[in-house]
């Protein structure tokens, strides 16, 4: 596994950004840049499950290890799910996706770092700026 890590600068307040990354609506909006009709399906609270899915129904289970809200949402991935299974052995086991938000001035700086497989790896670094400048775009309408 590598990481990737990724961050921007968004002029927007932390609770603004926040919300952008975990109300559903504006979730399926920023993560329509990895596959359409993207979504999760969670309570958003520490210790919960998290099914991360496309439209077909298909995608990842996992948890959530650390949330402070506003701050810090880190997610454990356990494995994929497909035809509406879960799949107890995948690339994904154990890998991390962590989100951080700071303040810094009048802005809020969110870094993104992403434990990928290396068959992924080019995808990811190619895509998830796609995303977080989709997130800065979504926090910063007026």
């Amino acid at each position: 596994m590598k990481t990737i890590k990724l961050s921007t600068h968004i002029n927007a307040g932390r609770e603004k950004v926040w919300s952008v990354l975990w109300n559903d609506a504006t979730y399926r909006e920023w993560t329509a840049v990895f596959h359409e009709g993207s979504h999760a399906v969670s309570d958003w609270k520490q210790g919960s499950e998290v099914l991360f899915l496309g439209p077909d129904g298909d995608g990842m289970y996992s948890s959530i290890e650390t949330m402070m809200e506003y701050d810090t949402m880190i997610f454990k991935h356990h494995g994929e799910v497909k035809e509406g299974f879960k799949q107890p052995k995948s690339v994904w086991d154990g890998s991390r996706e962590r989100y951080f938000l700071a303040t810094e001035g009048n802005q809020t700086f969110l870094t993104v770092e992403l434990d990928s497989d290396e068959a992924f790896e080019e995808y990811f670094s190619r895509t998830f700026p796609l995303a977080l400048a989709k997130v800065k775009e979504i926090s910063e309408r007026a």
